[in-house]
């Protein structure tokens, strides 16, 4: 229904009108009044009366659309009008990206229920209270959506609008970055209060240090740090790139799953044990080292070490443990335990290691020669073997509640006042690693594993969920990956190597020489070979010729059971005393010339020598030189 004016319908429902500098929407008409709103502006709609509407309009003004009103002229505008006068773009609602529409129909649905009441106040008010409680968001914030919409009757002008991210910054925001980049994000982390007044003091202070007229507040400054800031320069920037990697980074990948389908990837680490432990003697020794290997599949620990020495001595101890047999290694400890409870007596085809320098030793990777592959994985990321760490946390928690005041070291053994844990050692390292097997054995066989991503085809077969059961079950399965190897082989892969040269004299290895039957062609040749050793005994080396280990034994019999060390001490020794003695050796020969010098110096030379009858003349010195030992001998008796 429109406003009728001498027959002409003047306005209606939804009509744009311009009124001087204003533009308005004709949102309702009743009798002599419509409701309108201010589409520059944005308040809300009002009533207003037609009291001095002129009578005397021209047809032709009627006809043009203008007319006078309260003694203002009223002219009809356009959409296109009102987008040019407010700088509004309409967009079409498949140009916005799925962010900006999501929002755009959540608040579009927030003034729905107050459309059809736009014309009662009262009713309106309410609707507004109302929803402004249910969404938690400011009454003034429903009135400023509901204007923006009555004004274009666009529901895309409810659309948030994209940031420019290309901005040019402007000199305070240069300002603030060089502040922020200067002094906050650094390792010495400085407040950004302290960054602030710093910045005012190198870029808004003259040479005197007086302060400038204008100048950023410092919730400014706070607003740009937190618009421009990026947690990852944040966290690398003030506590390093080793700390970020270790606490701070995103962790979304799936863990072992990702590199683990099936039982035969060996995780390996090593950690200090938290107990202190005594030797025989009752002397205190110290805290023992921990190696152990955890198959990733399965959760099953496949070996362990416990020793003193830690690096590729230990690494040496578990490859041999992972292959023993457990019944039998268990027997050695008294622990009696069956078969199926510890079944692991191969080495999985892939050891997972961190970045240790044991891991990465040429000594350690010779163990590719038996065909297992060997991971390193990347620095600080340790959800990467998370089988194994959180054995270590197992094994720990499990025997430390019940080894409290018996040299468990409890949280606090490093602030100051704390107990002094030591003294309370009384384990040895036999009694330890009962305690560890026992608790190994559990860990394998009679820990539930809850959250193990069962298949229909293990949960049909019944597959308890134990390490050992899942362990059992997987090496059945296509894609295992054990490798067999003997003890004698592995251990000779283990060993340190270097080269040796044939020569005449031997096979010489370490300044020690060694000979094997069947290569005397090599003594004669010469040539370089690889050699494995053991440091712990000298007697013997093994050649290395295409997988095959040929054994030499040492020559020098006096070097035999010794150690590498030993030996090494022996011969430094020697060579000690012999240079002691050069300089007495170079006397002796220089006194030995001088003695030969003076004798030959005192025969006058003859120029007539007889050549002639030299065997009669040999005969008669002879004679004349021979001596009867004999009797001279029994004359001084």
């Amino acid at each position: 229904m429109g406003l009728q004016i001498g027959g002409w319908s003047l306005m209606k429902k939804y009509d744009l009108l311009r009124t001087g500098d204003s533009i308005i929407r004709v949102m309702d008409v009743q009798d002599d009044r419509i409701l309108v709103i201010d589409c520059i502006k944005h308040s809300m709609p009002v009533w207003r009366k037609y009291e001095s509407l002129d009578s005397v309009l021209l047809e032709s003004e009627l006809l043009s659309g203008s007319f006078q009103c309260s003694g203002k002229e009223l002219s009809v505008c356009t959409d296109d009008e009102l987008f040019e006068a407010t700088g509004f773009v309409s967009v079409g609602i498949d140009a916005l990206d799925a962010e900006q529409r999501k929002v755009m129909y959540e608040r579009y649905t927030m003034i729905t229920p107050i459309l059809p009441f736009i014309a009662d106040e009262k009713m309106r008010s309410k609707l507004i209270s109302s929803i402004s409680e249910e969404h938690q968001v400011s009454k003034q914030t429903i009135r400023n959506y509901l204007c923006l919409y009555l004004s274009y009757l666009d529901v895309s002008v409810l659309a948030p609008k994209k940031r420019k991210e290309d901005r040019e910054l402007t000199q305070d925001e240069k300002h603030m970055r060089w502040a922020l980049n200067k002094f906050f994000y650094t390792t010495k982390k400085q407040s950004l209060m302290t960054a602030y007044t710093m910045m005012l003091k190198e870029k808004y202070c003259d040479v005197m240090g007086v302060l400038a007229e204008e100048y950023p507040s410092f919730y400014q400054f706070r607003y740009f740090y937190r618009k421009t800031r990026k947690m990852q320069n944040f966290y690398i920037s003030r506590d390093g790139l080793k700390n970020y990697q270790r606490h701070n980074r995103p962790l979304t990948g799936e863990g072992v799953q990702e590199f683990a389908p099936a039982v035969g990837i060996g995780m390996l680490d090593a950690t200090v044990c938290d107990i202190y432990l005594i030797n025989e003697e009752g002397n205190l020794v110290g805290r023992p080292i921990l190696t152990a290997c955890i198959d990733a599949y399965s959760g099953l620990c496949c070996g362990y070490s416990l020793s003193w020495e830690g690096g590729v001595y230990s690494l040496r101890g578990l490859m041999l443990n992972i292959i023993a047999d457990k019944v039998v290694w268990c027997k050695r400890f008294g622990i009696s335990i069956q078969k199926e409870d510890w079944d692991c007596d191969m080495l999985p085809g892939t050891f997972v290691t961190d970045m240790g320098s044991e891991y990465k030793s040429e000594n350690f990777e010779q163990i590719t020669e038996l065909g297992v592959t060997v991971v390193n994985l990347p620095s600080y990321r340790p959800e990467l073997k998370g089988l194994v760490e959180k054995f270590f946390d197992l094994i720990q928690g499990m025997y430390k509640k019940h080894l409290k005041g018996k040299g468990v070291i409890e949280p606090d053994y490093q602030e100051r006042g704390a107990h002094d844990y030591r003294k309370d050692a009384c384990l040895t390292m036999m009694d330890f690693e009962k305690i560890i097997l026992h608790c190994m054995i559990y860990y394998n066989s009679k820990r539930i594993i809850d959250n193990f991503p069962y298949t229909e085809a293990m949960i049909e077969a019944q597959v308890k969920p134990y390490a050992s059961c899942i362990w059992e079950w997987g090496k059945s399965l296509i894609g295992a990956n054990l490798i067999t190897v003997e003890s004698r082989e592995l251990v000779l892969t283990l060993l340190p190597r270097t080269t040796g040269r044939f020569g005449r004299t031997g096979l010489k290895v370490n300044k020690l020489r060694y000979h094997c039957e069947g290569y005397t062609e090599q003594y004669l040749s010469g040539g370089n070979v690889t050699v494995a050793y053991n440091p712990e005994d000298v007697t013997s080396v093994w050649v290395v010729e295409n997988g095959v280990y040929t054994e030499f034994v040492l020559i020098e019999s006096r070097f035999q059971g010794k150690d590498l060390v030993e030996v090494q001490g022996l011969q430094n020794d020697r060579r000690t005393i012999t240079k002691s003695e050069m300089r007495n050796n170079l006397q002796a020969q220089i006194d030995l010339a001088q003695h030969i010098e003076a004798i030959a110096g005192s025969v006058s030379g003859t120029t007539d020598v007889h050549m002639k009858n030299i065997r009669n003349t040999r005969k008669r010195e002879q004679m004349k030189s021979h001596r009867d030992y004999m009797k001279e001998g029994k004359s001084r008796d």
